[in-house]
C-alpha cells in the first residue's frame, strides 16, 4: 500500500490559515508554513509553484481537501518570501508568478548523483540528462524524475567542483541531446 502524506497537526487547527498578529505567533506560523510546502512538494516531487496556486490541499484551496481553513494568497506571499530568504525557492520570472521549489539544495542533489555515479562505475563515461532523470538505471534513485531545471543546476555545482562537464549535442533540438560526463 502507497504511503500518504502526513499532514502536520496545524494543518488541523483552524488558525494556522490565518496570520496571526502576534509577531512570535507569526514567525513560528510562517516556519510551520515553510516546513509544510517543502514537505509536501518533497513527498509529491514538485518543482514548480506558480501564483496565484492552483487548488491545492496544500492551500486549502480544493473541494474536499479535509483542510479546515483556506489560506489568502497575502500569505502564501509572506511564506514564499521567507522560502525566498532562505534558499528554498527561485523566481523564474520578475513579476512573481512562477517560481522552483528547491526542498533539496542543488549542492545536495549533486552530491546524491555524484554518489550513484561512484557507485556504478560511472565516472570518466558519458549519459544522457535523460536518462540520469528518467532511465532505467535511475529508477530507485531520489533523484529519478527530478525537474531538468534542478538537474541542470545540480550538474553545474559539479561543473564548479570540476567532477563533470556537462554539453549538448551539435544538432540536438530539444533535451534529449544533452549529456554530460562524470569525472573521477
Amino acid at each position: 500500500m502507497a504511503k500518504t502524506f502526513e499532514w502536520p497537526w496545524q494543518y488541523n487547527f483552524p488558525p494556522f490559515f490565518t496570520l496571526q498578529t502576534n509577531l512570535d505567533t507569526r514567525r513560528k506560523q510562517i516556519e510551520g508554513w515553510c516546513n509544510l510546502v517543502l514537505a509536501f512538494y518533497k513527498y509529491h516531487k514538485r518543482y514548480v509553484l506558480d501564483i496565484p496556486p492552483l487548488p491545492s490541499p496544500l492551500w486549502g484551496i480544493e473541494e474536499g481537501a479535509g483542510s479546515v481553513g483556506k489560506l489568502s494568497l497575502e500569505t502564501i506571499n509572506l511564506i514564499l518570501e521567507e522560502l525566498q530568504s532562505k534558499g528554498n525557492i527561485e523566481w523564474e520570472d520578475k513579476k512573481k508568478q512562477r517560481c522552483f521549489v528547491m526542498w533539496r539544495t542543488p549542492d545536495e542533489w549533486a552530491a546524491l548523483i555524484f554518489k550513484w555515479v561512484q557507485e556504478n562505475g560511472m565516472t570518466d563515461t558519458v549519459c544522457t540528462l535523460f536518462e540520469l532523470r528518467a532511465g532505467d538505471d535511475t529508477v530507485n534513485e531520489e533523484f529519478y524524475g527530478i525537474d531538468m531545471w534542478m538537474l541542470k543546476k545540480a550538474l553545474g555545482q559539479l561543473e564548479l567542483k570540476g567532477k563533470a562537464q556537462m554539453f549538448e549535442a551539435p544538432d540536438a533540438t530539444d533535451d534529449s541531446g544533452q549529456g554530460v560526463k562524470f569525472f573521477s
